[in-house]
């Protein structure tokens, strides 16, 4: 393990292992580096520190909640539903980890052993990943695995999938229609940054951006994602979203930029002034930070402090200074390999 930065969090009292007494303990939020199979992940750990033996420990709790992290860190860079996420599927439709492994066809313990250490394979993660989008397939697995579920819970399962189909149809529907307008895109190119589309990542990056911005707008939003996709790729050769840009009238504006507006992580409420409709974004839900790596918190902090005061109207006049936006005609992609020419944001 291989220790990048750290933090004071607070002091506790705390019956030190090297003292044999209890006194003040420092707790503290190390960013470390660590290896989990073959690769080399950044992660937050917490530790404890006795400032008389000038000592780190890790009380076994603690450490658990450690390691957590690095394979959670390790899930991020691989593109695997974090335990976090996991968590958050089976809570969506109120089922305990037994059952949710029961509706899946697997073995009691394997949703429990996900969210505590083990990591999932690709087959397993896009089987849970089918449970997180489509709950009508939700609903075809429940049934499909009715006799694991006694009468009464199989009928309230039932119910809260159906509650969910009902309050997510049209968000399922307008993720199908984003998906359908990145069916030319399927390869990584220059054109998304060398990365397929995420749906995951976009949903968690417009929430980034609806609660840490306010007022936001759906013009300023589109901007922000250019922004962070362009920062990104400049520092990391490849975009973090996979989203495809146009050169529009109001700058660069993603494929299917409408259907964006409808993932789950945001809500948009129109604003009616004289001769116009604005669209105000407010957000959804609290973002969830486990979605990103520390390269990608960095580049979205970036991004909303240089441009939070910005106004809809400056930020496409900033963006019309671009090289990536001055290179490009109407209607035409944006490609990446422009964003290498960014400006400098100070």
């Amino acid at each position: 393990m291989i220790i990048v930065k750290e933090e004071i969090l607070k002091e506790i009292n705390y019956d030190c292992p090297f003292c044999n007494k209890e006194h003040n303990i420092q707790v503290k939020k190390k960013i470390s580096k660590a290896k989990i199979k073959d690769k080399l992940v950044e992660y937050e750990q917490i530790v404890y520190y006795c400032v008389e033996e000038d000592e780190d420990f890790v009380p076994s709790k603690i450490m658990d909640e450690n390691l957590l992290k690095a394979r959670d860190a390790y899930r991020a860079s691989m593109g695997l539903l974090t335990s976090e996420e996991i968590k958050n599927i089976r809570e969506i439709y109120g089922l305990t980890q037994k059952e949710f492994s029961h509706l899946l066809g697997w073995g009691d313990v394997t949703i429990g052993r996900y969210e505590k250490k083990l990591i999932q394979d690709e087959t397993y993660d896009s089987v849970m990943r089918m449970i997180q989008t489509n709950p009508a397939y939700t609903l075809e697995m429940l049934k499909k695995h009715k006799e694991k579920f006694d009468s009464n819970r199989f009928e309230q399962i039932k119910e809260n999938i159906k509650k969910v189909i009902k309050s997510q149809g049209n968000t399922i529907f307008k993720i199908q229609e984003i998906k359908n307008a990145y069916i030319e895109y399927d390869v990584e190119s220059d054109f998304n940054g060398y990365k397929l589309i995420d749906i995951d990542k976009i949903n968690a990056v417009i929430g980034y951006f609806a609660q840490y911005i306010k007022p936001l707008y759906k013009v300023k939003l589109m901007k922000l994602l250019w922004y962070t996709d362009a920062l990104y790729f400049k520092r990391k050769g490849r975009s973090m979203t996979g989203l495809v840009y146009k050169h529009l009238p109001m700058g660069a504006v993603p494929i299917a930029y409408n259907e964006l507006l409808y993932l789950p992580a945001v809500k948009v409420v129109e604003e009616f002034f004289d001769d116009f409709i604005a669209y105000k974004i407010y957000p959804n839900e609290e973002v969830n930070l486990s979605m990103f790596t520390l390269e990608e918190i960095s580049v979205l902090d970036e991004i909303a402090s240089y441009f939070k005061n910005f106004n809809t109207k400056e930020i496409v006049n900033y963006m019309h200074n671009e090289v990536a936006y001055l290179k490009t005609e109407i209607d035409q992609i944006i490609p990446y390999s422009l964003a290498k020419q960014l400006k400098n944001l100070e």
